[in-house]
C-alpha cells in the first residue's frame, strides 16, 4: 500500500467515527506502520502485519476511544504493547499527556523509538509492572484517563487500572465481543477498588465485522492502600 492508499483508507475509516486525521497526522500513522513492521521482524510486537488490518485492527480501533479523551487529560495506556491505544490517540489530540506502560523492557525499546520519530512530545514509555508503578505516590490516583486493550480479564484489569485513576476519572476497557461473563464476575472488583460502570460502548469497525465493546468506569472512591495486590497476585487470583 502506497502512501496515498494509505492516506485515503486512514481518512475513510476514521471519518466512519467522526474523527478528522490531517495529513500530517496520516504521515505519522504511515511511518509509525513501517516501524512496527520493521521492527516485528525481530522483536515479537504484534501478529497483525498486513497494511489493511493494521489500519483496522490497531489504528481505527485504537481511536475509538477518542472521544472519552479531552485537551490537557492526562493518560496512562497501561499493557500498552506496542503503543495500542496509546500513541494513536496522542497523533490525532497532541493536547494531552500519555505515558505507555509495559513490563517488557523490548517494547519499551519499540516505543521510544516511535516517540522519537514520529516527534511526540510529552509521551512517556515506562518500564514497569502495573503493580508496582500504582504503588508509587506520583502515578497512584494521578491519571484522568485509564486505558487498556485487551490485556487480562476484566476483573483482574481492574486492579491493574483503578489504582491509577483520579477520583472522578475513568477507566476505558477495550474488549472484543462476549463480554457478559467477564462482566458478571467483576462486581466484586468493582465495589472493592471504588469503580462503577458508567456506560458499554458496543460497535462494529469500520469497514469489517469486528465487534468490540468500550466498558467505562468511573471512579467514584479512593482505592484502599491494599490494592494492587503484589505482582502477579491479579491474576493468579483474581478479585470474584
Amino acid at each position: 500500500m502506497n502512501k496515498k492508499e494509505f492516506h485515503e483508507e486512514l481518512i475513510e475509516k476514521a471519518e466512519k467515527l467522526n474523527i478528522n486525521i490531517t495529513e500530517s497526522q496520516s504521515e505519522q500513522f504511515y511511518k509509525y506502520m513501517h516501524l512496527l513492521q520493521e521492527w516485528n521482524k525481530k522483536t515479537n510486537l504484534t501478529a497483525i502485519i498486513e497494511d489493511k488490518e493494521i489500519i483496522i485492527k490497531h489504528f481505527v480501533d485504537s481511536l475509538t476511544i477518542l472521544k472519552y479523551i479531552k485537551d490537557e487529560h492526562i493518560v496512562i495506556d497501561v499493557g500498552t504493547g506496542a503503543g495500542f491505544p496509546g500513541i494513536p490517540i496522542k497523533i490525532v489530540n497532541n493536547n494531552i499527556v500519555v505515558n505507555l506502560l509495559d513490563s517488557l523492557n523490548k517494547r519499551i525499546i519499540f516505543l521510544d523509538e516511535v516517540i522519537k520519530e514520529l516527534n511526540l512530545k510529552s509521551v512517556l514509555a515506562i518500564h514497569s509492572r502495573a503493580e508496582e508503578l500504582a504503588m508509587i505516590n506520583s502515578h497512584r490516583e494521578q491519571y484522568d484517563v485509564v486505558t487498556s486493550r485487551a490485556v487480562a480479564n476484566l476483573s483482574t484489569l481492574l486492579e491493574y487500572m483503578i489504582p491509577f485513576c483520579k477520583l472522578g476519572g475513568v477507566c476505558l476497557c477495550m474488549k472484543g465481543s462476549n463480554i457478559h461473563e467477564e462482566l458478571n464476575k467483576s462486581k466484586k472488583a468493582l465495589a472493592v477498588l471504588g469503580g462503577e460502570i458508567e456506560n458499554i460502548e458496543n460497535m462494529i469497525l469500520p469497514g469489517s465485522d469486528i465487534e468490540r465493546n468500550i466498558i467505562i468506569i468511573r471512579k467514584t472512591k479512593e482505592t484502599s492502600k491494599n490494592y494492587p495486590r503484589k505482582s502477579g497476585k491479579p491474576s493468579k487470583e483474581p478479585l470474584l
